[in-house]
Protein backbone atom coordinates (compact mmCIF):
# COMPACT_ATOMS: atom_id res chain seq x y z
CA UNK A 1 0.00 0.00 0.00
CA UNK A 2 3.48 2.44 -0.61
CA UNK A 3 2.69 5.72 -2.44
CA UNK A 4 3.32 5.14 -5.78
CA UNK A 5 4.67 8.25 -7.66
CA UNK A 6 2.69 9.38 -10.90
CA UNK A 7 3.65 11.43 -13.66
CA UNK A 8 2.45 15.04 -13.81
CA UNK A 9 0.97 14.38 -16.73
CA UNK A 10 -1.69 11.54 -14.82
CA UNK A 11 -1.65 13.96 -11.63
CA UNK A 12 -3.09 16.27 -14.18
CA UNK A 13 -5.51 14.27 -15.33
CA UNK A 14 -6.62 12.71 -11.34
CA UNK A 15 -6.68 16.58 -10.24
CA UNK A 16 -8.98 17.23 -13.10
CA UNK A 17 -11.13 14.10 -12.28
CA UNK A 18 -11.22 13.76 -8.74
CA UNK A 19 -9.57 16.41 -6.14
CA UNK A 20 -11.45 19.95 -8.32
CA UNK A 21 -14.84 18.87 -8.07
CA UNK A 22 -14.65 18.29 -4.18
CA UNK A 23 -11.54 19.46 -2.79
CA UNK A 24 -11.17 22.11 -5.26
CA UNK A 25 -14.90 22.92 -4.74
CA UNK A 26 -14.64 23.44 -1.36
CA UNK A 27 -12.04 26.51 -1.29
CA UNK A 28 -13.33 27.47 -5.06
CA UNK A 29 -16.94 28.41 -2.97
CA UNK A 30 -15.39 30.56 -0.53
CA UNK A 31 -14.01 32.63 -3.17
CA UNK A 32 -16.71 33.26 -5.19
CA UNK A 33 -18.76 33.51 -1.94
CA UNK A 34 -16.57 36.49 0.23
CA UNK A 35 -14.94 38.11 -3.20
CA UNK A 36 -15.88 40.79 -5.32
CA UNK A 37 -15.69 39.82 -8.59
CA UNK A 38 -13.38 41.85 -10.76
CA UNK A 39 -15.16 44.10 -13.40
CA UNK A 40 -12.03 45.31 -15.38
CA UNK A 41 -8.24 44.92 -15.11
CA UNK A 42 -5.32 42.30 -14.80
CA UNK A 43 -6.37 39.55 -12.79
CA UNK A 44 -3.38 36.76 -11.41
CA UNK A 45 -4.73 33.17 -10.56
CA UNK A 46 -2.40 31.57 -8.87
CA UNK A 47 -2.66 27.95 -8.57
CA UNK A 48 -5.35 27.25 -10.59
CA UNK A 49 -4.50 23.44 -11.64
CA UNK A 50 -6.48 22.40 -14.90
CA UNK A 51 -8.27 25.40 -14.90
CA UNK A 52 -12.06 25.20 -14.28
CA UNK A 53 -12.54 27.69 -11.06
CA UNK A 54 -10.44 30.33 -13.00
CA UNK A 55 -12.28 29.89 -16.19
CA UNK A 56 -15.79 30.29 -14.57
CA UNK A 57 -14.55 33.25 -12.37
CA UNK A 58 -13.40 35.34 -15.92
CA UNK A 59 -16.54 34.09 -17.64
CA UNK A 60 -18.70 35.56 -14.89
CA UNK A 61 -16.30 39.06 -14.67
CA UNK A 62 -16.54 40.17 -18.58
CA UNK A 63 -14.67 41.21 -21.30
CA UNK A 64 -12.92 44.39 -19.45
CA UNK A 65 -10.60 41.41 -17.15
CA UNK A 66 -7.66 39.89 -18.31
CA UNK A 67 -6.45 36.64 -16.67
CA UNK A 68 -3.39 35.76 -16.36
CA UNK A 69 -2.95 32.11 -14.93
CA UNK A 70 -0.28 30.21 -13.19
CA UNK A 71 0.20 26.69 -11.97
CA UNK A 72 3.00 24.61 -11.27
CA UNK A 73 2.14 21.59 -12.90
CA UNK A 74 2.65 22.38 -16.87
CA UNK A 75 0.35 19.11 -17.93
CA UNK A 76 -2.54 21.15 -16.12
CA UNK A 77 -2.51 24.04 -18.18
CA UNK A 78 -2.12 21.71 -21.23
CA UNK A 79 -6.21 21.04 -20.26
CA UNK A 80 -7.09 24.11 -18.69
CA UNK A 81 -5.89 25.65 -21.89
CA UNK A 82 -7.67 23.08 -24.16
CA UNK A 83 -11.22 23.87 -21.94
CA UNK A 84 -10.54 27.53 -22.27
CA UNK A 85 -10.46 27.11 -25.68
CA UNK A 86 -13.56 24.95 -25.82
CA UNK A 87 -15.79 27.65 -24.20
CA UNK A 88 -13.51 30.63 -26.21
CA UNK A 89 -11.99 31.64 -23.38
CA UNK A 90 -9.18 33.86 -23.86
CA UNK A 91 -7.09 33.46 -20.45
CA UNK A 92 -3.45 33.35 -20.84
CA UNK A 93 -1.60 30.32 -18.82
CA UNK A 94 1.57 30.01 -17.48
CA UNK A 95 4.03 27.77 -15.90
CA UNK A 96 6.08 28.57 -13.14
CA UNK A 97 5.91 28.61 -9.37
CA UNK A 98 3.80 30.47 -6.86
CA UNK A 99 6.19 31.54 -4.41
CA UNK A 100 8.68 33.27 -7.24
CA UNK A 101 6.69 34.91 -10.18
CA UNK A 102 8.32 35.74 -12.80
CA UNK A 103 6.22 39.13 -12.81
CA UNK A 104 7.09 42.86 -12.48
CA UNK A 105 6.00 44.56 -9.46
CA UNK A 106 2.49 46.15 -9.54
CA UNK A 107 1.54 44.37 -12.78
CA UNK A 108 -2.17 43.15 -11.67
CA UNK A 109 -5.24 44.89 -10.40
CA UNK A 110 -5.89 41.83 -8.49
CA UNK A 111 -4.35 38.30 -7.26
CA UNK A 112 -6.19 35.40 -6.18
CA UNK A 113 -4.27 32.50 -4.96
CA UNK A 114 -4.64 28.83 -4.19
CA UNK A 115 -2.73 27.53 -1.66
CA UNK A 116 -4.52 24.78 -0.83
CA UNK A 117 -2.24 22.03 -1.83
CA UNK A 118 1.33 23.46 -1.87
CA UNK A 119 3.57 22.77 1.39
CA UNK A 120 2.31 25.40 4.25
CA UNK A 121 6.04 26.24 4.81
CA UNK A 122 5.75 27.97 1.32
CA UNK A 123 2.83 29.78 2.01
CA UNK A 124 4.21 33.32 3.27
CA UNK A 125 6.78 33.48 0.68
CA UNK A 126 3.86 33.17 -1.65
CA UNK A 127 1.53 35.74 -0.13
CA UNK A 128 4.89 37.76 0.00
CA UNK A 129 4.37 37.68 -3.97
CA UNK A 130 1.47 38.17 -4.47
CA UNK A 131 1.62 41.41 -2.59
CA UNK A 132 4.73 42.49 -4.94
CA UNK A 133 2.48 41.87 -7.99
CA UNK A 134 -0.44 43.58 -7.34
CA UNK A 135 -1.06 47.17 -7.63
CA UNK A 136 -1.94 49.66 -4.97
CA UNK A 137 -5.11 49.82 -3.86
CA UNK A 138 -5.53 45.98 -5.73
CA UNK A 139 -6.91 43.50 -3.94
CA UNK A 140 -5.42 40.03 -3.08
CA UNK A 141 -7.46 36.35 -1.57
CA UNK A 142 -5.77 33.61 -1.11
CA UNK A 143 -7.46 30.02 0.14
CA UNK A 144 -5.60 27.44 2.34
CA UNK A 145 -5.95 24.54 4.85
CA UNK A 146 -5.42 26.44 8.26
CA UNK A 147 -4.21 25.13 11.86
CA UNK A 148 -6.50 22.02 12.94
CA UNK A 149 -7.46 20.50 9.65
CA UNK A 150 -6.63 17.00 9.01
CA UNK A 151 -6.56 16.27 12.75
CA UNK A 152 -8.18 12.82 12.78
CA UNK A 153 -5.56 11.90 10.45
CA UNK A 154 -2.29 12.79 12.46
CA UNK A 155 -3.84 11.13 15.38
CA UNK A 156 -4.11 7.66 13.69
CA UNK A 157 -0.52 8.40 12.19
CA UNK A 158 1.18 8.84 15.35
CA UNK A 159 -0.38 5.94 16.54
CA UNK A 160 0.57 3.68 13.46
CA UNK A 161 4.06 5.14 13.99
CA UNK A 162 4.25 4.24 17.66
CA UNK A 163 2.79 0.88 16.65
CA UNK A 164 4.94 0.00 13.69
CA UNK A 165 8.13 0.70 16.35
CA UNK A 166 8.59 3.86 14.67
CA UNK A 167 8.96 6.16 17.76
CA UNK A 168 11.38 8.54 16.77
CA UNK A 169 9.09 9.68 14.10
CA UNK A 170 6.62 10.48 16.33
CA UNK A 171 7.77 14.08 16.02
CA UNK A 172 7.58 14.45 12.77
CA UNK A 173 3.49 14.51 13.19
CA UNK A 174 3.89 17.38 15.55
CA UNK A 175 5.54 19.23 13.14
CA UNK A 176 2.81 18.90 10.91
CA UNK A 177 0.53 19.72 13.08
CA UNK A 178 2.31 23.02 14.46
CA UNK A 179 2.74 23.87 10.37
CA UNK A 180 -0.28 24.25 9.75
CA UNK A 181 -0.67 28.56 9.72
CA UNK A 182 -3.45 29.48 12.15
CA UNK A 183 -5.46 32.08 10.80
CA UNK A 184 -4.05 34.90 12.40
CA UNK A 185 -0.59 33.99 11.44
CA UNK A 186 -1.84 34.31 8.05
CA UNK A 187 -3.31 37.85 8.52
CA UNK A 188 -0.07 38.61 10.05
CA UNK A 189 2.01 37.86 7.09
CA UNK A 190 -0.59 39.57 4.79
CA UNK A 191 0.27 42.44 6.91
CA UNK A 192 3.41 42.43 6.73
CA UNK A 193 3.73 41.77 2.81
CA UNK A 194 2.04 45.79 2.92
CA UNK A 195 -1.63 44.70 2.85
CA UNK A 196 -4.74 46.60 4.82
CA UNK A 197 -8.64 45.61 5.18
CA UNK A 198 -7.69 42.37 5.89
CA UNK A 199 -10.18 40.04 6.42
CA UNK A 200 -10.84 36.15 7.02
CA UNK A 201 -13.34 33.35 6.47
CA UNK A 202 -13.51 30.19 7.65
CA UNK A 203 -15.92 26.76 7.00
CA UNK A 204 -15.14 23.68 8.38
CA UNK A 205 -15.57 20.89 5.64
CA UNK A 206 -15.40 17.26 5.86
CA UNK A 207 -14.27 14.25 3.39
CA UNK A 208 -15.70 11.03 4.22
CA UNK A 209 -14.00 7.44 3.75
CA UNK A 210 -15.95 4.18 3.96
CA UNK A 211 -12.56 2.27 5.07
CA UNK A 212 -8.88 2.60 5.57
CA UNK A 213 -8.26 1.04 2.39
CA UNK A 214 -11.07 3.86 0.67
CA UNK A 215 -9.31 6.65 2.48
CA UNK A 216 -5.80 5.54 1.41
CA UNK A 217 -6.54 5.24 -2.71
CA UNK A 218 -8.57 8.65 -2.85
CA UNK A 219 -6.83 10.13 -5.12
CA UNK A 220 -6.62 13.77 -3.09
CA UNK A 221 -4.95 11.26 -0.08
CA UNK A 222 -2.70 9.09 -2.04
CA UNK A 223 -1.16 11.31 -4.90
CA UNK A 224 -1.56 14.99 -3.14
CA UNK A 225 -1.70 14.87 0.52
CA UNK A 226 -0.05 12.07 1.73
CA UNK A 227 3.20 12.77 -0.78
CA UNK A 228 3.76 15.74 2.09
CA UNK A 229 2.42 13.71 5.23
CA UNK A 230 4.60 10.59 5.16
CA UNK A 231 8.02 12.35 3.31
CA UNK A 232 9.68 11.54 6.26
CA UNK A 233 9.31 7.69 5.87
CA UNK A 234 11.33 5.16 3.87
CA UNK A 235 9.49 3.24 1.23
CA UNK A 236 9.86 -0.17 3.17
CA UNK A 237 8.35 2.38 5.95
CA UNK A 238 5.64 3.64 4.56
CA UNK A 239 4.17 0.59 3.21
CA UNK A 240 4.14 -1.00 6.81
CA UNK A 241 2.78 2.18 8.20
CA UNK A 242 0.25 2.95 5.44
CA UNK A 243 -1.03 -0.60 5.88
CA UNK A 244 -1.26 0.08 9.95
CA UNK A 245 -3.06 3.24 9.22
CA UNK A 246 -5.82 1.32 7.21
CA UNK A 247 -6.02 -1.11 10.13
CA UNK A 248 -6.38 1.61 12.52
CA UNK A 249 -9.32 3.53 10.87
CA UNK A 250 -11.13 -0.04 9.69
CA UNK A 251 -10.89 -0.82 13.58
CA UNK A 252 -12.29 2.51 14.99
CA UNK A 253 -14.65 3.48 12.45
CA UNK A 254 -16.86 0.68 13.91
CA UNK A 255 -19.10 0.46 10.64
CA UNK A 256 -19.33 4.40 10.03
CA UNK A 257 -17.18 6.17 7.58
CA UNK A 258 -14.29 7.90 8.53
CA UNK A 259 -14.11 11.47 8.92
CA UNK A 260 -11.20 14.43 7.73
CA UNK A 261 -11.72 17.45 8.47
CA UNK A 262 -10.55 20.98 7.09
CA UNK A 263 -10.36 24.07 7.77
CA UNK A 264 -10.88 25.89 4.65
CA UNK A 265 -9.83 29.75 5.28
CA UNK A 266 -9.57 32.66 2.83
CA UNK A 267 -7.76 35.80 3.76
CA UNK A 268 -8.63 39.31 2.01
CA UNK A 269 -6.41 41.90 1.88
CA UNK A 270 -5.76 45.18 0.07
CA UNK A 271 -2.26 46.76 -1.47
CA UNK A 272 -2.10 49.95 0.36
CA UNK A 273 -0.33 53.09 -1.35
CA UNK A 274 2.98 53.16 0.83
CA UNK A 275 3.92 49.73 -0.75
Amino acid sequence: MAIIKKSNKELAFLHDLFVAPDWGERFAELLDEHVERPQKGRVLYLGCGTGGHAIALHERSGEKVTLVCVDENEESLELARAKATVVKEPAEFRSGKLDDLRFEDNEFDAVVGNASLISTRRVQRMISEMARVVSANGTIAIVLPTFSSFGEFFSVYWEALHNCGLIDLESEVENLITELPTISEIEQAAEEAGLEDIASWCQIEEFDYESGEAFLNAPLISDFLMAGWLESLSDEDEERVSREIARIINEERHEGEFALTVKATLVVGRKGHSH
